[in-house]
């Protein structure tokens, strides 16, 4: 959605309400006393009351928006902006856009917004065929912070990351020529290099019935137990452009993205910075439509 679309759909605060409304009734509301499924709404109090123990729930109740003082424009807004730019928006840009006093509520959003996100594509697995890797990124760590994480490359503010691509194999019927394409993404901050966390991850975000592809790192000796077939190659340039070619475009353009916008990311964080970055790349033909999935995504993933 544009800044001018997103001005004409929600002009000021009950337009954005009646929207939010519309969006959590047809995703359902269950109640939280009863889990009956079936209410009426209450237009002067702006609220459900469940049919069968009249419990009544808000409009931000069970969603990312419950206990927040910000209004639901400001929301709004803010998910307009972290949808129609596909680098992402910093959260003193953020503020600074939205003409708020404080940073600390409007990242604080942001990064319940970026939760949501991570939330909503853990619904789904990856499937058909996966190219796995890992990748190190650099972040701000404070002295509790290095107690959890694994130094990388002889560097203590590097993080590991596992990265998943499901790609398809194409090949040029006429030329012979083969070559892959994209579909989904998934990147799991990786605490140790061991290979049970990595197995972990495997079970977590990959269908059984995969055929993945990997280099020969030692973390990876029983992935075979998890997919269907676990194909190696040894790690060089080569692989990197061919077998592992999604995988590494991926990581690349994340840390591009993330240089380019956040000036320092705390390693605690990195995690829905990464899921901001995979929802928006999974996600990239849905357009003007991306606000929608959000909206889902803060009504259906709790707060």
């Amino acid at each position: 959605m544009t800044i001018l679309k997103f001005a004409e759909h929600f002009p000021d605060e009950e337009s954005c309400k009646l929207y939010y409304k519309k969006v959590r009734e047809k995703q359902g509301i269950t109640c939280k006393k009863c889990q009956c499924v079936k209410h009426y709404w209450l237009k002067d109090k702006w609220q459900w009351q469940c049919s069968n123990c009249r419990f009544r729930t808000t409009l931000r109740s069970g969603t990312v928006m419950e206990s927040s003082k910000l209004s639901f424009k400001m929301w709004f807004a803010a998910m307009t902006f972290m949808s129609f730019s596909k680098k992402g928006i910093s959260a003193l840009e953020m503020q600074r856009q939205l003409g708020h006093k404080f940073y600390e509520p409007i990242w604080a959003m942001m990064h319940k917004i970026r939760v949501s996100m991570g939330k909503r594509d853990d619904l789904y697995n990856l499937e058909d065929m996966v190219e796995f890797d890992e990748g190190y990124f650099s972040v701000e760590t404070s002295e509790k912070d290095k107690a959890n994480l694994k130094r990388g490359r002889g560097s203590e503010q590097q993080m590991n990351v596992a990265v998943m691509a499901e790609s398809t194999p194409l090949e040029d019927v006429k030329t012979g020529q083969k070559k892959s394409s994209c579909r989904y993404f998934k990147m799991k901050v990786l605490k140790t290099h061991k290979s049970e966390e990595i197995n972990e991850v495997i079970k977590d975000n990959i269908e059984e019935k995969v055929i993945l592809f990997s280099d020969k790192s030692t973390s990876y000796v029983d992935i075979e137990k998890y997919v269907e077939a676990h194909l190696t190659e040894k790690s060089t340039k080569e692989t990197t452009k061919t077998t592992l070619k999604w995988v590494h475009i991926a990581i690349s353009n994340a840390k591009k993205t993330f240089l380019g916008v956040h000036h320092k990311m705390k390693g605690i964080y990195l995690q829905n910075y990464l899921d901001e970055f995979c929802y928006k790349l999974n996600r990239r033909y849905f357009g003007e439509y991306l606000f929608d999935r959000i909206t889902i995504a803060l009504v259906t993933c709790g707060k």
